[in-house]
């Protein structure tokens, strides 16, 4: 693999035989499937690391935190189990019940299984709606008058980044999720980083700007022009609807597509924990129950002193826009609520995210708009066998998770290898 020398910018050069924006989990494993078939590529990434929104970083030198995803989902059928263990990482193994109130504060034991049956009997309208195949808002299917739409639309905005008027019932009724979820001790993020192997790619080079009416494609850089044969785009659906790359010709049904399947918001806070031995270790709060603008709190994972905590849809939407410290204040204030007031003193905050301001992101992971489902096909499909797609938004079933990203990868890698001239021996 080939990597651009910034020291004299960019070389517009027909060398490149395929040009891949973007180094998180989809333009990774583009990169590797088509340097181990002797392709001579460029990765093309406007941070400075790798990773996308799979980023793992150590808090006041302390302990490794997931700013992005921290689940392997569907590990028993996930294609990065085996590759996670091989580059020598162990998964920890014990999951956690959601569901569960952990001391049953605010939120009885009575409460939590009317509260699961509710959610249950919701998430089978829904399936049975999918299976009609006539798309419509989510929310749709709730219960009129049931108590608990409120926490049920909560749950949606930590695994959606969305309540449920803002989700397809056919989107949601694609999802494949085995329901074996696994954590690694030292980061997802750290464990995708570790998958990169030799693949160096071109950081602070962000794409501006795609010709896309000529061969070999024309690209234009922060660095720089590039050119190369095909083009594998992996970058979020926010910055193609906001056309964040301008395409040459324009691509309409791209834009579009993209915007149907916009980044949920689906935030962090973390908080230090004095006294750890107060909270049980792998436990979980919901900070209310009576309303959608609430966070999940995991409390000591892997042991750890410390709270996770999840904040989404709307709610997170508005604490992103107040700013700085807005994700932690929200948390202390409801955990406050719970535990007592003087938690505020027996806790500090530790780090909290922003994905929704990252402006290589400005989000966190896809969910189809009611009406939008087909675009995930829409915006995978190549065009001219030039420019291909992928990203977790562009795959059926595992859409939003870092496996759904990394097969994205494989396949816009296979697709551009079907086209390309064969490799000069």
């Amino acid at each position: 693999m080939q990597a651009c020398d910034g020291r004299v910018g960019l070389k517009m050069q027909e060398g490149f035989d395929v040009a891949i924006v973007g180094a998180g989990a989809a333009g990774l494993a583009a990169a590797l499937k088509l340097t181990r078939a002797g392709r001579n590529v460029v990765v093309l990434e406007a941070r400075q690391r790798l990773g996308g929104r799979a980023f793992t970083f150590a808090a006041r030198g302390a302990f490794p935190l997931d700013a992005g995803c921290g689940w392997v989902h569907s590990a028993d059928r996930n294609v990065l189990v085996p590759l996670i263990e091989a580059a020598g990482f162990a998964f920890e193994k014990n999951s956690v019940n959601w569901g569960r109130q952990s001391g049953d504060q605010g939120f009885s034991t009575a409460e939590q299984k009317e509260f699961a049956e509710a959610f249950e009997a919701f998430d089978a309208r829904l399936a049975a709606a999918a299976l009609k195949g006539t798309d419509s808002p989510a929310s749709d299917y709730f219960e009129p008058g049931c108590r608990w739409n409120s926490l049920i639309d909560a749950v949606s905005s930590y695994y959606n980044g969305a309540e449920y008027d803002r989700v397809s019932v056919l989107d949601y009724g694609a999802y494949v999720d085995t329901g074996v979820n696994w954590r690694i001790r030292q980061g997802y993020g750290t464990a995708i980083a570790a998958l990169a192997g030799s693949i160096a790619p071109r950081f602070d080079c962000a794409v501006t700007a795609i010709d896309h009416n000529r061969v070999p494609v024309h690209l234009e850089t922060q660095q720089g022009p590039v050119s190369a044969r095909a083009v594998i785009l992996t970058v979020p659906t926010n910055i193609l609807a906001k056309e964040r790359i301008a395409f040459s010709p324009r691509l309409p049904e791209k834009i579009e597509a993209a915007a149907g399947l916009r980044l949920g918001t689906a935030e962090k806070a973390f908080l230090l924990l004095a006294q750890p031995e107060e909270l049980p270790v792998e436990g979980h709060l919901f900070g209310r129950v009576d309303r959608a603008a609430t966070g999940s709190y995991h409390t000591r994972p892997f042991g750890r002193p410390y709270v996770e905590a999840y904040i989404g849809g709307r709610n997170a939407e508005d604490l992103i826009r107040e700013g700085e410290g807005a994700l932690s204040a929200f948390a202390f204030d409801e955990l406050s609520a719970l535990l007592g007031s003087s938690f505020r003193r027996r806790a500090m905050p530790l780090a909290e995210t922003g994905w929704a301001r990252d402006p290589w992101a400005l989000g966190s992971y896809s969910h189809a708009l009611p009406g939008y489902a087909p675009a995930r096909s829409a915006l995978a499909a190549p065009v001219a066998e030039r420019l291909f797609f992928a990203g977790e938004a562009t795959h059926p079933s595992f859409f939003s998770t870092v496996h759904g990203a990394w097969e994205s990868g494989i396949r816009a890698a296979e697709e551009a290898l079907a086209v390309l001239p064969a490799p000069a021996l």
